[in-house]
């Protein structure tokens, strides 16, 4: 049992280690069949005019807990990691602190889950090739969350605009039963994958519309400001589109250019996670099927993530 009066302290390391994906992905899907929970966020410029940013993102589930992250991103780090931040859990009955874990590995952790729970519900169970696009931070965290939720994979390309970077992922990616390869031309390997997840900075399309196979699931998680795309108009034109959350569509680079231009309704928007995840509107809806995800975030999936940590850890 638990002692409510003690504040309870993760480190990276204990995020990992307690977070394993499939149990995560299984968390998130059962938090996202209650209602929302309030959830804001500020971002601060930094003053100076350097390309830094300070977030804070709060959430606020009535009767249960609070949750509060503060991360500050500076990209220019070369001896830090550019994302640094702490998550802070509270509880909603008496506002003590509860715990206290690293933001980094927590974002990770949420991100990557956010993003397998989505292909869980959407992609085809037996798809067999991963496509992830960036070979950044989150990218072996994509790679972990989409194997633990599909199984059924047994090939994973990696792409990234500098070539070594994903060749030094896939040299450092072994994983049982499963071909990992660096490749070199995104348009073919598009056209090659069941799931495709973008993972990137890009303020340019990546992903082509008209190279997604029949069946395939593109998910789409880098693009967080609208001057952002990671997939062109087609993509979402020919996709069933679903968003984790519809607080935040307006961060969402590609959904705003297809709504711009006509590409995409508002009414196109087939469903969110919680309507997923309740029942209240289908996934895939036949083998054929494009599906498109789009990985928002939000403080509500930190207070999800913390929650649960909070329980693995008691």
């Amino acid at each position: 049992m638990q002692d409510q009066s003690m504040v309870l302290f993760a480190d990276a390391d204990t995020v990992h280690a307690h977070l394993p994906y499939p149990e995560l992905v299984e968390a998130l899907c059962r938090a996202h069949q209650d209602p929302s929970p309030e959830f804001a966020a500020v971002v601060a410029a930094d003053p100076t005019g350097a390309p830094n940013s300070f977030l804070a993102l709060t959430a606020w589930q009535p009767n249960d807990m609070v949750a509060a992250k503060l991360v500050s991103v500076f990209p220019g780090n070369r001896t830090r990691p550019s994302v640094q931040g702490v998550v802070v859990l509270f509880d909603g009955a008496d506002g003590s602190v509860r715990l206290v874990a690293d933001g980094a590995a927590m974002t990770f952790r949420k991100t990557a889950a956010d993003s397998a729970l989505g292909a869980a519900l959407l992609s085809r169970e037996d798809a067999r090739v991963l496509l992830v696009v960036g070979a950044g931070g989150l990218a072996p965290h994509m790679i972990a969350a989409h194997l633990g939720v599909r199984p059924s994979l047994r090939t994973v390309l990696v792409w990234n605009r500098t070539p070594a970077r994903a060749a030094a992922l896939a040299a450092a990616t072994t994983l049982p039963g499963v071909h990992v390869e660096a490749v070199s031309d995104l348009d073919s390997s598009v056209a090659r994958a069941d799931i495709v997840s973008c993972v990137t900075m890009s303020t340019e399309p990546l992903v082509r519309g008209e190279l997604l196979r029949p069946g395939t699931h593109l998910d789409l998680v880098g693009s967080f400001t609208p001057a952002m795309r990671e997939a062109d108009d087609e993509a979402l034109r020919r996709s069933a589109v679903f968003v984790d959350t519809r607080n935040g569509l307006e961060r969402s680079g590609e959904i705003q250019h297809a709504l711009s231009t006509g590409a995409l309704s508002p009414a196109d928007i087939r469903g969110d996670l919680f309507e997923l995840c309740a029942g209240q509107v289908p996934g895939r809806t036949g083998p054929e099927e494009i599906t498109l995800y789009k990985n928002l975030g939000g403080a509500h999936l930190d207070l999800f993530t913390a929650r649960h940590l909070l329980g693995a850890l008691g």
